[in-house]
């Protein structure tokens, strides 16, 4: 599928999954970081021409990384007539919520608990609004290595990117004319102090498991499968506890 296919591809299949929920809903919610997949999906839900309600959510961010959520929020703004923009300071509530379960201390926990404290903030605009939450995820992450918050970013109404690789979500950035530093940008989670990249999380980078994923012969194939491993809890339904019918 050509890259203009793609983009109107799913710009149709947004538009046409809010006509089944029984409510019609007619707003688009979409947590904007900074980053390329935020980026590309905030786009597309613009193009759908429905209201979209973009949302900068800082917490103890990285000035660069929300300097680039705000411009592009800017681009959106100067190019679609239906974008409604919030920026949403989250310093004060996440540090409360740290004072509050001091006794729980640990770096991970309190670096997911970012990404939920944003998913609350989504749900609540989109439920006040109406609307639905849409998320940002793409293909590696979510169905190869589980590179997610569970139950936090996994916490959306509908993912459209989640069929494209990284790198087709960079290439629809492209033909789409998002700012350069934002596709230039190392993919970041915006979730810990010291800013650390996507990439340095992993081990390896994005086009990395791109080759992995679809090649069991490749240098990064191993490496690969210890990531996504240790995430496969994230990416099975919900465990239940079913009882046999006697």
């Amino acid at each position: 599928m050509k890259i203009e296919e793609r983009i109107q591809y799913i710009v149709n299949w947004i538009i046409d999954y809010t006509t089944t929920i029984s409510n019609q809903s007619k707003v688009l919610v979409v947590g904007v970081s900074g980053g390329i997949d935020s980026a590309v999906t905030s786009t597309l839900c613009a193009k759908t021409k429905l209201k979209t309600i973009v949302v900068s959510m800082p917490i103890n961010q990285n000035p660069n990384h929300h300097s680039l959520s705000l411009r592009h929020i800017e681009w959106l703004e100067n190019r679609y007539k239906n974008i409604k923009s919030y920026t949403i300071n989250l310093d004060n509530i996440f540090k409360l919520f740290q004072h509050t379960m001091e006794d729980f201390e640990d770096e991970l926990a309190f670096a997911n608990s970012r990404s939920r404290l944003r998913m609350v903030t989504l749900y609540q605009i989109a439920q006040s609004n109406k609307g639905i939450v849409v998320g940002t995820g793409n293909k590696v992450e979510d169905f190869g290595i589980g590179f997610y918050t569970k139950y936090g970013d996994g916490g959306v109404d509908i993912l459209p990117i989640a069929d494209c690789t990284k790198t087709q979500v960079w290439e629809m950035g492209s033909k789409m004319s998002i700012i350069q530093d934002i596709i230039d940008a190392k993919p970041t989670d915006g979730l810990w102090d010291d800013s650390r990249n996507d990439e340095d999380q992993i081990g390896l980078t994005y086009k990395q498991i791109e080759e992995a994923m679809n090649n069991p012969n490749s240098n990064y194939y191993k490496k690969y499968l210890e990531v996504r491993e240790s995430n496969l809890h994230k990416m099975k339904p919900i465990p239940v506890c079913l009882f046999k019918e006697k």
